[in-house]
């Protein structure tokens, strides 16, 4: 079974697409995506990310299956070792995987993350402190990192 949710999120709306009972893409909402009926899988996923948003959820446990290659999965396990409100460099997921000088490789593995948030590839961040690069748009990762933070210091 195939089908594609919408999450409307504080930081906009998210695709869901999800296959065979296992989520398969979380990513900025196109335009034109068509919704599925829900499911219980998408009321799991949607109730991940309410507690998520409320700052009562640090990680998340929906099954997922990221399509990619080996290199890919093994930096998107890597995103996952993040914690909640901390952030990496791409040179430091480079070391984290044991190849040091991939860090621009770690770069492309992050933009292929299908799975945002649950993968949290916005927790990665440039060399020199600055927010680059994300899918969602650098506002949405901005938005993303100020709720961790938030949410962290209240603990």
């Amino acid at each position: 079974m195939k089908g594609t949710a919408i999450y409307r999120s504080p930081v906009g709306a998210l695709q869901l697409e999800y296959e065979d009972g296992e989520v398969v893409s979380l990513r900025k909402a196109e335009e034109d995506a068509a919704e599925s009926e829900e499911n219980a899988l998408t009321a799991l996923v949607f109730r991940q990310l309410d507690e998520y948003f409320a700052g009562t959820r640090r990680s998340f446990d929906f099954p997922c299956r990221a399509q990619g290659t080996p290199f890919q999965r093994k930096v998107w396990a890597a995103l996952r070792d993040i914690p909640y409100g901390e952030t990496r460099t791409y040179g430091d997921i480079a070391r984290a995987i044991g190849q040091p000088k991939a860090a621009r490789a770690v770069g492309m593995a992050n933009n292929r993350n299908p799975i945002y948030i649950a993968t949290p590839c916005h927790r990665v961040i440039g060399a020199d402190g600055s927010l680059v690069g994300y899918g969602g748009g650098l506002a949405m990762k901005a938005a993303l990192l100020e709720l961790e933070k938030a949410h962290a210091l209240r603990d």
